[in-house]
């Protein structure tokens, strides 16, 4: 029975474990998200929240007890520096794991995990687009939110594009380049 064995082993011994996660959370607090297995992902959650968690209070012990983990100088200053202040009103949950398809070589299930505040796609920003909804009694936008229908969305490209002013841009934010003629 595992009663109270709550730590992964990954199939590695002690040293060789921490060396691997050690690593690993400093390319994730560098790089910002990482792609690895499933379960190196979950163990790597629980080992750089609490390191992250400790960042907030930028203390000269808390310094040295983040390096104690990470033994990488430039990594610690960037994740007291960068990270920590971009996650001091967050109450935790600054990972996120988001599952791959498998790998071709041994078909281990694949996993990208990141830091949340620093991803662009999902960051909730001034404009959310509202899902119609089936219920009768209405949907469940918060107040205070500023939602837009796909109508007004479709009423703000319109004018932009109406504008007449792109810069010489194409669509996709491309300059064209005209040919110069002698």
């Amino acid at each position: 029975m595992r009663h109270g064995k709550k730590n992964n082993h990954l199939s590695r011994t002690s040293s060789h474990r921490k060396a691997m996660l050690a690593n690993m959370a400093s390319s994730l607090i560098l790089h910002k998200r990482i792609t690895t297995t499933l379960a190196k992902a979950k163990a790597l959650r629980v080992y750089v929240e609490p390191i992250i968690t400790k960042s907030k209070n930028d203390t000269t012990h808390s310094r040295r007890t983040v390096f104690s983990y990470l033994q990488d100088k430039d990594v610690v200053s960037t994740l007291f520096r960068e990270v920590a202040e971009k996650v001091a009103n967050r109450p935790g949950g600054y990972t996120r794991i988001l599952k791959l398809s498998n790998r071709l070589g041994d078909n281990a299930s694949m996993a990208l995990i990141e830091l949340v505040d620093f991803n662009e796609i999902y960051k909730s920003g001034d404009v959310a687009v509202e899902k119609k909804s089936t219920r009768r009694r209405g949907s469940k936008t918060k107040k205070g939110t500023n939602v837009a229908t796909e109508s007004e969305l479709e009423d703000v490209r319109v004018e932009t594009s109406l504008d007449g002013k792109n810069n010489g841009a194409t669509p996709t934010g491309k300059e064209e380049v005209e040919p110069e003629s002698n």
